[in-house]
């Protein structure tokens, strides 16, 4: 890759419900509009064992995000039946299912602060929490406390890198390094002034 050193790279997944309601173009222009470019692209059926790799979670995660799930369940006056440990890998085991419901549309992002972009359009990981304007904010609703209560991932239409360590190790799960395109689009050579090193 002939990356110029501002240039970054993320990785999104458009999930099962975004290719499910045909929002895959539509989210593909929002990058593309915001001059964010396509270097890889293809549509797969996701393996659990990529998946597991992906979200590589440990048990300090797990015990963390099910301690959140047990004050939900308190809350709704529901019964907590397991350590929060378990809740917490609940949450891996149900986004999986989620995952593989279908093929999901995994991308690489290449520009200028890509990380940080892609971030800002997709919006916070709670739908309902998340501002209009931004992918989340405008095509779902879902809620953390909704989908515990469901005992189902959330629907959230996107997975997108949080660093940019994150994406080059996500990147690699699903891509392989002839899978990413190098070329300069017309947007990099009006916004950035960019031309093709040879």
């Amino acid at each position: 890759m002939n990356r110029q050193p501002h240039q970054e790279r993320s990785l999104v997944l458009l999930k099962t419900d975004a290719v499910q309601r045909s929002l895959v173009g539509e989210i593909i222009k929002r990058f593309e509009q915001k001059g964010l470019k396509i270097a890889g692209l293809k549509m797969l059926m996701p393996t659990e064992a990529q998946l597991q790799d992906h979200y590589n979670k440990d048990d300090e995660w797990y015990t963390r995000k099910g301690e959140g799930i047990v004050d939900d369940l308190k809350a709704q006056g529901r019964a907590v039946e397991k350590e929060p440990i378990e809740y917490g890998k609940d949450i891996i085991r149900t986004i999986v299912r989620y995952m593989t419901e279908s093929p999901v549309v995994a991308i690489v992002i290449e520009g200028v602060g890509a990380v940080s972009a892609v971030t800002r359009a997709v919006g916070t990981t709670e739908p309902a929490t998340a501002d209009i304007g931004t992918i989340r904010g405008d095509y779902t609703i879902d809620t953390f406390s909704h989908a515990t209560l469901e005992t189902r991932a959330v629907k959230n239409l996107i997975h997108q890198s949080e660093s940019v360590e994150e994406a080059e190790r996500e990147i690699a799960i699903w891509f392989a390094e002839d899978e990413i395109h190098d070329y300069v689009t017309a947007q990099e050579r009006i916004m950035y002034e960019a031309i093709k090193n040879t």
